[in-house]
């Protein structure tokens, strides 16, 4: 896990990276759009909602579900408590805010189908959060915890030998 302001940005952007792949070929799947949109279009997807997801974890969501979930009253020094309440907080503040992202491109891609805008968002955050939950616990934050833990601790090892 981060111990530095520095590794908790790497960590974060790391973990946006894997929840933006994910949650966007699953909204493509869902809404039908894979082989009709290109190759170009869906890169150009992945880069601004990465930015876009980025942005709201680093200075909105991130602050806040670290607030959240250290304020619960359990033992914090059980590490599987502390990641799946920093998961659940993170991925409800991030479908929430992310979800706003979808419903302005449904709106200008294709309109709402005769549905208001508050009923087309929650159903947008009801199907991100279904998806997007156990995408953290189970694939998401397993990978890239193995990832920064593998990089960071030999980094660490590499920078106390030098």
């Amino acid at each position: 896990m981060p111990t530095t302001k520095k590794e908790e940005f790497y960590f974060g952007l790391m973990m946006c990276l894997g929840m933006v792949l994910g949650m966007t070929f699953y909204n493509l799947f869902t809404n039908g759009l894979i082989g009709t949109i290109t190759l170009k279009e869906i890169l150009l997807q992945l880069i601004l909602v990465f930015v876009i997801a980025s942005l709201f974890e680093l200075f909105v969501v991130g602050p806040v579900a670290k607030k959240m979930a250290f304020s619960l009253p359990y033992d914090k020094s059980k590490k599987l408590w502390v990641i799946v309440s920093l998961a659940f907080f993170m991925v409800s503040g991030m479908v929430l805010c992310v979800s706003l992202y979808g419903l302005g491109n449904a709106y200008f891609s294709n309109g709402l189908n005769g549905a208001s805008l508050l009923e087309s968002y929650l159903i947008i955050v009801a199907k991100n959060f279904i998806f997007a939950l156990p995408l953290q616990l189970i694939l998401v934050g397993p990978i890239v915890r193995y990832l920064f833990t593998t990089f960071f601790k030999n980094r660490r090892a590499n920078e106390s030998f030098s």
